[in-house]
């Protein structure tokens, strides 16, 4: 075909001209509903149908029926578009020529198919098919007309016919971006999005336009337009500058369009909105930030597309900073949602490694990871700084764990020599530590033993321990003598510091079966202790191993040798220096520490010698003092760690008494802060061991809260905690004698002071403006409610504070605090019924309590949740069905809550009700907008039975529901429909309980009649009258003569004997009325034995005296169920029938 254009002058359209065609739709879409989507676009007059009309109508139709065949049918547009918009060849000899068609044609015909697409609906895959359809042709015939008109390559795109398509159907479709129907909208702005996204160029004149028309639909109220718009915006942000560009922007939110993009992601409350911008985002310096904060987004399928799709396209991840990439592995591998920290171990264990990989990049595998490297692994550990992420809280240790369980090929390829060893760097250290845990947790037994074989010996690892730990003291000393700071030289001891402690870890987790290892380390972590240089980690870790070393039966070996070892250390000081350091004028609330044993020499804090003449130099002095109170703090170190490691009474050993005397009671007087805090530290840990000590001491810690440091009102707050749950006696009410009166009298239980005292101290910490204290309040009062330690008049108020601030907006600024208390009081409450109910009866005063709160708020500067929000809370909270354990499953399948699962809404609801009787209008709001989240069955649950206290509350409840409903205490019709559908519910179930109690009078009134029945027949057999023995003689006469008589007489005998026992059964005991049950029962005896006593066809017998008590009963007695009596006549009557015949 010619590859130039046409000559031909244009030819008029058939088709409607479209400004006409858009005025038509205008005008009619403005005098009609715009209701539906059938009507939302008028279709004007299009004239006659033509051959291009007829051919152009076949491809869309097959085009929207399957996405399988669009390749050939656009192949067939092309070719049509190709004949109306290019010369066509000579057409042969005796050839019929066909019909012409320019190109304006063309482009009519092709939107006129479009605009049938606008009002369907997105529930239709049609309408998708279609764009999809016009998308792929409008890709293909733009490759076409450039591979056709343009001659060179570096040329610009000349205008060709598809681009004249282009901007004709995008035009057009612009004009229905802001139509009234939301169908419209969004088919409109999806086949402008798709057109947009199918081509890689666009004219400059529709940049703009489609800029300013799209960027609108980013705040269209529904979200599939927004969706689309997003799109759309994504693919034209790419070609945009850094800068902004304002000018010809009518729009309110003026500005480029990664600004207007990254605004939508960031504030959009539709998660399908933020991540299509988010995957459509255009990577750029500016935008990285943003796009790395989708990481805390609140939706989890855009966290995943985060760490599953961008994160692994982004590039090299060592172009992040440090912070990214810690903050990306700590909130990815932390994540809450599973498939999230999968994606998060996916990247790091596979596409991060990549990145550390030596290999070129040409010489790589697509969609295969390279083979194990130690250098990688060890690049990829710096880089994500392994010496402050490898910390205990660190991610690193998180990272490493995924890393072993995703890459089991570098399980099998790592292997540690002695090279590897002497060599130990940060990196290498934590590799091997890492390696050595994630054996000691995982489940496959093969991987456990490679990973020992990997393992050196007892004895060599003991050996490397204390080469590496004489390496770090070997630094400390030549640090401390070189005198000034160096930064090199603290990054060195900082990293062989790591080393040591990785390896002391390791050492934590290792079998010390071996008897010479084992002797081995147990002698080098005595002599690390009494090392002054060794970093206080380091030590801890040291005393934790000695610890482990010693074994469980070994605890006096222990602490002997801890004490051993501070006393070594103490000997580093001269004699003059060993004096103590107190102050003669200080504080008296620090003297007041006492011991369990008498006061002696050891016990007084010794005075500071005066100065002599010959003394040295100020300077000297001053370093002295400071070199004594290093070792001081050292020494209550090696205390602390010590103590943290003990179970025994301090009363029963002599040496933890000396040390308690000599160092840790005077540390507590001394002038020093660092040398107080210490000792006040390990004051408290010896309280734990002793509960003397401790009832003692409680008041110096009351005083150092008081008036202490930071530090020591944490070390007071949390060591009260430790003893309220340690010594529960010492928080335990006085003894009830106490409660008796001289005269006699019973008076008030006394309540113990430590519990008021106790409250107070939670109570003012948790109100501190220090943000460290409050947190350590919340911990400790947390672990105390958590236990049931303090009683309910304690627990209420401080569960009231904790709610108050949970709610409260300057809780915020504390996020740590926040969090505590969201984890806790949802745990609180659900753990216990006692404690839901607890919580029931907090939450009327807290409502009132965030009203005045929320009113001295500034709402320009603080907002508050809204009420109902708060009210889902309360009502969650004091949910009793769902506590642990108050819910069981029934016979019938069927859920079932326990006895005393309701009382906690009931309580609840009763005082809501009687605070609403007396509130004002403001506070009454929120407290019936909680009553209607209230759950209170209108029945009783099956399989339990009626408790008095529940029918009381709801006697109570259902009292106050009326009353409320009388007095219209409904604050709009919600409320009091809300009320008056309550007392309804609450009357049928108050008439199911009087319905049970009832049934419980009458088994109760039967089961008395029973027993009278039976003691009255005892009675009667016991001592029979002289009325029985004359029946006796009338019933033996009735029968002698019953036995006379003919066999057409036997029924009229049968009737006298009956009638003769009926009289002796009625004078000897009263008639007995049985149930259904039983009587049906006697009657199916009675069937079994009917013949049982028949001798003989022609014997005629009377029956047994029992049966005939029964047929005489059933006979006369009305109540019981009556059925017919056979007598023994009529059984002789059938035998003499069966024989005649």
């Amino acid at each position: 075909m010619p590859g130039r254009t046409s000559m031909r002058s244009s030819r008029t359209s058939n088709a409607t001209d479209v400004s006409k065609a858009t005025t038509t739709t205008r005008a009619k879409r403005g005098s009609k509903s715009t209701r539906t989507s059938a009507h939302a676009v008028e279709i004007p007059d299009e004239g006659p149908v033509t051959s291009l009309r007829t051919q152009i109508c076949h491809i869309f139709s097959d085009a929207q029926k399957t996405t399988a065949t669009q390749r050939k049918l656009v192949v067939n547009l092309r070719k049509v578009q190709e004949a109306c918009c290019y010369e066509a060849p000579e057409p042969k000899k005796n050839t019929r020529p066909e019909e012409e068609f320019d190109e304006t044609e063309f482009n009519e015909e092709i939107w006129r198919c479009m605009v049938r697409v606008l009002p369907v609906k997105k529930s239709e895959p049609a309408g998708d098919r279609i764009i999809r359809f016009l998308g792929v042709f409008l890709k293909h015939a733009t490759e076409k007309d450039i591979s056709m008109l343009q001659s060179d390559e570096d040329a610009p795109v000349p205008e060709s016919p598809t681009s004249r398509l282009t901007a004709h159907v995008v035009t057009n479709l612009l004009q229905f971006l802001a139509a009234k129907d939301k169908v419209v909208r969004f088919r409109a702005t999806q086949a402008v999005a798709h057109v947009i996204n199918s081509l890689d160029q666009i004219d400059d004149d529709l940049f703009y336009q489609l800029r300013q028309t799209m960027g609108k639909r980013l705040r269209d109220k529904e979200t599939n337009v927004r969706v689309q718009a997003a799109l759309g915006l994504g693919r034209l942000g790419e070609g945009e500058e850094d800068e902004n560009d304002d000018e010809d922007s009518d729009d309110d939110h003026a500005g480029g369009i990664l600004t207007k993009l990254l605004d939508v992601m960031q504030n959009d409350q539709a998660a399908e909105v933020r991540r299509s911008i988010l995957i459509n985002l255009p990577f750029r310096t500016s935008t990285l930030s943003r796009l790395l904060e989708r990481a805390r987004d609140t939706d989890p399928a855009i966290r995943r597309a985060l760490y599953s799709k961008i994160l692994p396209v982004l590039g090299d991840f060592r172009h992040l900073s440090i912070s990214h990439r810690e903050k990306l592995l700590r909130w990815g591998l932390r994540d809450r949602d599973e498939h999230v920290r999968k994606a998060a171990a996916l990247l790091f264990s596979t596409r991060w490694i990549e990145d550390c990989s030596k290999i070129p990049t040409s010489e790589r595998v697509p969609n295969q990871v390279s083979p194990p490297n130690m250098d990688d692994l060890l690049e990829l550990l710096e880089r994500i700084e392994v010496v402050r992420a490898g910390q205990e809280d660190g991610i690193a240790h998180t990272a490493m764990h995924e890393f072993w369980d995703g890459r089991p090929d570098y399980v099998e390829f790592a292997t540690f020599d002695d090279d590897y060893w002497n060599e130990l760097t940060a990196e290498s250290a934590f590799l091997v530590r890492s390696l050595n845990d994630y054996g000691q947790v995982t489940r496959d037994g093969r991987v456990q033993e490679m990973i020992e074989e990997k393992m050196p010996e007892l004895v060599q690892f003991a050996f490397h321990v204390q080469t590496h730990m004489n390496a770090l003291v070997t630094l400390v000393h030549e640090d401390f003598a070189r005198g000034e700071p160096d930064e090199e030289a603290m990054d060195i001891i900082a990293d062989k510091e790591f080393v040591v402690e990785q390896l002391l870890h390791m050492a934590l987790t290792l079998d010390y079966a071996d008897k010479i290892g084992r002797q081995q380390m147990y002698q080098i972590m005595r002599e690390a202790i009494a090392q002054p240089a060794l970093p206080e980690e380091c030590t801890k870790l040291a005393v934790d191993v000695l610890r482990f070393v010693c074994g469980k039966q070994g605890e006096s070996e222990f602490y002997g040798v801890v004490l051993e070892a501070i006393a070594e250390v103490r000997d580093t000081i001269s004699d003059d220096d060993t004096v103590t350091v107190t102050d003669e004028n200080g504080e008296e609330s620090f003297h007041s520490a006492q011991s369990d044993v008498d006061d002696d020499d050891d016990a007084t804090p010794r005075a500071k010698p005066r100065a002599s003449k010959a003394e040295e130099d100020p300077d000297k002095a001053e370093l002295k003092r400071i070199h004594a109170v290093v070792i001081y703090s050292k020494c209550l170190h090696i205390v602390q760690c010590m103590l943290q490691n003990l179970e025994c009474d301090i009363d029963a050993s002599e040496p933890l008494k000396t040390m308690l005397n000599t160092l840790i009671i005077p540390a507590v007087r001394d002038s020093a802060t660092i040398i107080r805090e210490r000792g006040l530290i390990g004051l408290g840990l010896c309280m734990l061991l002793s509960e003397n000590l401790a009832a003692n001491n409680i008041p110096l810690f009351y005083r150092c809260f008081a008036a202490g440091t930071e530090l020591m009102k944490i070390t007071a707050v949390h060591t009260f905690a430790d003893i309220a749950i340690t010594h529960p006696a010492l928080l335990a009410p006085p003894p009830r004698e106490t409660n008796v009166s001289e005269d006699g009298s019973v008076v008030a239980l006394a309540v113990n002071p430590n519990v008021k005292n106790f409250t107070k101290v939670f109570l003012k910490a948790f109100a501190s403006e220090s943000p460290a204290i409050s947190i350590a309040a919340c911990t400790a009062a947390s672990k105390l409610l958590l236990h049931g330690t303090l009683p309910p008049a304690s627990t209420l108020p401080i569960l009231r504070k904790f709610t108050l601030a949970y709610f409260n907006p300057e809780s915020a600024l504390n996020p740590a605090l926040r969090q505590q208390l969201s984890y806790f009081l949802p745990v609180f409450c659900h753990s216990k019924l006692k404690n839901a109910h607890t919580m029931s009866q907090v939450a009327v005063p807290v409502i009132k309590d965030l009203i005045s709160m929320r009113e001295d708020i500034d709402p320009e500067d603080e907002e508050m949740v809204g009420w109902p929000v708060i009210c889902a809370h309360l009502s969650e909270w004091t949910d009793g069905t769902k506590v642990v354990g108050a819910t069981e499953l029934s016979l019938e399948g069927k859920m079932v809550s326990v006895k005393g699962a309701e009382e906690p809404h009931l309580h609840l609801a009763i005082e809501i009700l009687q605070r609403v009787a007396q509130c004002t209008r403001e506070e009454r709001k929120p407290l019936l907008s909680l009553l209607s989240k209230i759950h209170i069955p209108t029945s009783a649950p099956t399989k339990r039975s009626v408790d008095a206290i529940e029918e009381e509350q709801l006697r109570a409840l259902h009292a106050l529901v009326s009353e409320a409903v009388e007095g219209n205490h409904g604050t709009d019709a919600t409320t009091r429909n809300m009320l008056s559908k309550l007392e309804a519910g609450l009357t049928k179930r108050l008439g199911e309980f009087e319905h049970v109690a009832q049934i419980k009078d009458e088994d109760a009134s039967s089961e008395a009649e029973a027993t009278e029945v039976e003691g009255a027949t005892a009675a009667a057999q016991d001592a029979p009258t002289d009325a029985e023995n004359e029946t006796e003689a009338e019933v033996d006469d009735a029968a002698s003569e019953a036995q006379n008589t003919e066999v057409s007489d036997a029924e009229e005998a049968t009737v006298m004997q009956t009638q003769a026992r009926g009289r002796a059964s009625r004078q000897s005991a009263p008639v007995v009325y049985t149930s259904d049950v039983e009587m049906k029962d006697e009657d199916e005896d009675e069937d079994d034995t009917m013949l049982a006593h028949m001798q003989a066809e022609g014997t005629r017998i009377p029956l047994d005296y029992e049966d005939t008590m029964d047929v005489d009963e059933e006979a006369n007695d009305t109540p019981r169920a009556t059925r017919t009596a056979v007598t023994e006549s009529d059984i002789m009557n059938e035998l003499l029938e069966s024989e005649l015949e």
